[in-house]
């Protein structure tokens, strides 16, 4: 009789024991999980009072992000209240800090190409200024680019960003390169953008671009040292109908250079935002063009 007591006492206290490791597992997990909450509720409060503040290093929360597009393709801010020049200085002025002076040739280039700067992505590489001057200074800028092989023509590579986006759109329908050759419709070395413009401009129509006096050529052919195509950010498209221009805009593809149809430059953003960045929207033969304010 002793020995079935003990055995039911025995019993009884594991049974105890367990329960109370349970309990205590319980109110230790539910301790941790409200310091969650409330670490989680401190440092939202806190960055949204000051991102930059001390507490803030210490503060190991991530937010969960339901779109990361919004983080790899962020639409630049942009002031509204400003004037449409103004507005687009502002938000180009993050990947230029030095913003040419108004006439001078860097500032013609600017307003030609630059539409490339409102660009935010964090993946892509913009260049530091509107002209290289050499064959080295382009090779230095583009050997520290993340490159993406379009899947076209013939050794076609872009800027990965620009080139993923330009393959999600040829998913959607069939669109193709102007002559099939990479290295001219797609990223273009130094001295294949000198070759392209002294087969249609020369030393002297250079020097009137210099002087603010020849514009018309900068549709056909950008100077030496100035291309889009140098940034991997810019390709040469045969275009047809308004079906592939839809694809191409809903991709973050936009024509971008008044006059010059094929050529196509990725600003990875969406079409309703080009206004609210300061673009002039430009119909040319049922051709839409977004062209800088300046």
């Amino acid at each position: 009789m002793n020995r079935v007591f003990r055995k039911i006492i025995v019993i009884c206290a594991c049974i105890f024991l367990s329960a109370g490791i349970v309990a205590s597992s319980s109110i230790t997990h539910r301790s941790v999980s409200l310091n969650t909450v409330q670490s989680t509720e401190d440092c939202l409060i806190q960055r949204s009072i000051d991102n930059i503040s001390e507490s803030n290093k210490h503060c190991l929360y991530q937010p969960f992000i339901t779109n990361p597009d919004n983080l790899t393709n962020p639409i630049p801010t942009h002031n509204p209240n400003l004037p449409e020049k103004e507005r687009f200085l502002s938000i180009v002025n993050h990947a230029l800090p030095l913003i040419p002076d108004t006439g001078t040739f860097e500032y013609i280039l600017l307003r030609q190409y630059g539409a490339v700067f409102v660009n935010k992505n964090p993946l892509i590489k913009l260049p530091p200024k509107v002209l290289f001057t050499n064959t080295q200074e382009t090779k230095q800028y583009q050997a520290n680019l993340t490159m993406g092989k379009v899947n076209i023509g013939n050794n076609c590579y872009l800027q990965k960003v620009a080139a993923d986006a330009l393959n999600k759109s040829r998913t959607q329908i069939n669109i193709s390169l102007k002559s099939g050759n990479g290295a001219g419709d797609c990223t273009r070395s130094y001295d294949t953008n000198l070759r392209f413009w002294r087969k249609y401009a020369s030393n002297k129509t250079l020097e009137q671009v210099r002087q603010g006096k020849e514009t018309r050529i900068l549709s056909v052919v950008a100077p030496p040292g100035t291309s889009q195509h140098l940034w991997g950010l810019a390709v040469d498209l045969r275009v047809y109908n308004s079906k592939q221009r839809e694809v191409l805009n809903q991709n973050g593809w936009f024509q971008t250079v008044e006059g010059d149809v094929p050529h196509w430059t990725y600003l990875g953003v969406p079409e309703e935002s080009l206004s609210l960045l300061g673009f002039r929207k430009k119909i040319i033969r049922n051709v839409p063009y977004w062209l800088t304010p300046l």
